[in-house]
């Protein structure tokens, strides 16, 4: 049977907008016919978005679900590294991935993890080698080789990281970085090892100096990381080098919604509509051999209705021919799912987070910083209490501790910073890139039950005062909800602003912030569950 739609076609590649008639059938284009020049009062036909960077499982949905949600803002495809599940249970867990996304109509183009663990410097669930990379590119379903962030092994030339690095080359599959605030001869020398992208650039002076080398540059805006304002100008210069992507995104981010608002927030600023389509649209499927239409005869019958080239409302998705959401509802069904896990954590004592006091006339405290993944490093003068440093809530001096959650060991605790909680504590075993348990309160009691209500679930995230205890289960790996995405959001966001208001939180993201405190590959400084981590001078120190 063929189909046909008729509104404004716009051309992106060769930067054409006109009133025109699109015919499909068997989710195969068949014709694309000018009827006559554009109509503004009529909807805008592009491809469909996609997102070039993201941890589908930052999201806490699996794959099938956030493709549920994703496509109501006119997402047909993610390049997606499952490098969170495979941290915590291997090549298994890149294949629950793949076999979970493939039940719905959606374009998924998985990684194959190149940093499992990420450090040796903290405890993680599973190894993924070089012979586990060479197996997983060969695989149809993985499309290339994710973010390398052991850079320092890039420059320095490790056997490892090199012979993964090859085995991308030898299959000729894109190689993803990660190289945050990496400049000059150094990001040079990592570029030329083959690393094609990076969706790190906190600043446009960094990103120029990776474009300047030939890298291509992701521009990230997720619910933690906002990197849009500081490099979304580049785009006026380098349309054919740069992508957009969320990298992590909580499910409520994901409700409310996706790259079209990037799209509407680049027009806004005067960046020509054609240059933002391109970004949004055609370079990930071209750099990522994405096999989605781009609005030509003979391609797949992918691309989105939305209402203007201003706003990016979108009306209705259409993927391989099948209406998958329009006005604002998916037709994308929930799917049965699995569970797979590895966890072992045992139930906490309250004892188990003191940290004794050595005479230190200051500690170093982790800085964190709402809207950005790297940290400061601070030296703040520690509250004493029985020969013990504790929590001082009037300058915002926190513990953080992080549990090992694969085998019993002790916990490793320190300070922090930013999080203005003033009365109780939030826990997760989302905690990047090993996903062991991580706690930050204003008490050791409410670190003890809030990491305790996520051990006795294994996995969630949790949130506790002397009035209440909230908590999201994770069931699948502690990283993902096995429920209805959108049920998922809605627990979410409670818990979010139950951070924010009934413990004090001064974060925007409180959650998704605490989930990279242990993400040691992002300086300055961080925890892992052996202790405090120096990311610049890449070692572990005392408190």
């Amino acid at each position: 049977m063929e189909n046909k739609i008729v509104a404004n076609i716009v051309e992106i590649v060769e930067k054409k907008i006109y009133f025109g008639e699109i015919t499909f059938s068997d989710g195969i284009i068949q014709t694309v016919k000018k009827i006559g020049d554009e109509n503004k009062e009529l909807p805008y036909l592009i491809p469909g978005f996609i997102d070039s960077h993201v941890h589908i499982e930052s999201s806490m949905l699996t794959p099938s679900e956030f493709a549920k949600m994703a496509v109501v803002h006119g997402t047909i495809g993610t390049v997606s590294d499952p490098h969170e599940i495979a941290n915590v249970c291997g090549i298994e867990g890149v294949r629950f991935m793949i076999e979970n996304g493939k039940k719905v109509p959606f374009y998924f183009c998985f990684g194959a993890p190149s940093c499992v663990p990420a450090t040796s410097f903290e405890t993680a669930g599973a190894k993924i080698d070089c012979a586990d990379i060479v197996a997983l590119l060969n695989m149809p379903e993985i499309g290339y080789l994710s973010e390398v962030m052991n850079f320092p092994g890039v420059l320095n030339g490790d056997p490892e990281v090199m012979a993964k690095i090859q085995s991308a080359k030898n299959v000729k599959k894109p190689i993803d970085g990660h190289a945050p605030g990496l400049m000059g001869e150094l990001a040079k020398k990592y570029i030329d090892a083959g690393i094609q992208t990076d969706h790190e650039c906190f600043t446009s002076e960094e990103a120029s100096c990776k474009l300047g080398y030939g890298m291509k540059i992701l521009i990230r805006e997720g619910s933690a990381a906002k990197n849009f304002d500081a490099l979304i100008d580049l785009l006026n210069t380098h349309e054919d080098e740069m992508m957009f992507c969320s990298d992590d995104m909580h499910p409520d981010s994901l409700e409310k919604g996706h790259i079209n608002l990037l799209c509407a927030r680049a027009v806004s600023k005067g960046i020509d509509v054609f240059k933002v389509l391109k970004a949004a649209c055609i370079n990930p499927a071209k750099h990522y051999g994405f096999q989605s239409g781009l609005l030509k005869s003979g391609d797949a019958a992918d691309f989105i209705m939305i209402d203007s080239l201003t706003r990016f409302n979108v009306l209705e998705t259409i993927i391989k021919g099948e209406v998958v959401a329009e006005n604002g509802k998916s037709f994308i069904p929930s799917v049965a799912t699995e569970t797979i896990n590895t966890f072992n954590a045992n139930p906490t004592n309250i004892t188990d987070f003191e940290i004794p006091f050595h005479g230190q006339d200051n500690i170093p405290v982790i800085g964190a910083l709402d809207g950005q993944l790297i940290t400061t490093h601070l030296q703040m003068t520690p509250k004493v209490e029985d020969n013990k440093i504790v929590q001082d809530t009037q300058r915002d001096l926190l513990k953080i501790s992080v549990i090992n959650r694969y085998n019993h060991a002790p916990i490793a605790s320190a300070f922090i910073a930013g999080f203005g909680i003033k009365d109780g504590a939030i826990a997760s075993s989302v905690a990047h890139d090993s996903h062991n348990i991580v706690v930050v309160g204003s008490s050791d009691e409410w670190m003890c039950k809030a990491a305790n209500a996520v051990i006795e679930k294994k996995g969630g995230i949790s949130a506790v005062n002397a009035d209440e205890t909230k908590l999201l289960a994770l069931p699948i790996a502690g990283l993902m909800s096995d429920g209805n995405g959108y049920e998922v959001a809605c627990a979410y966001s409670e818990m979010d602003q139950f951070a924010k208001v009934n413990l004090g939180s001064v974060l925007h993201a409180p959650f998704m912030t605490l989930s990279f405190m242990a993400l040691l590959v992002i300086p300055q400084l961080k925890l892992s569950d052996k202790g405090l981590f120096d990311g610049k001078e890449f070692r572990l120190m005392p408190i």
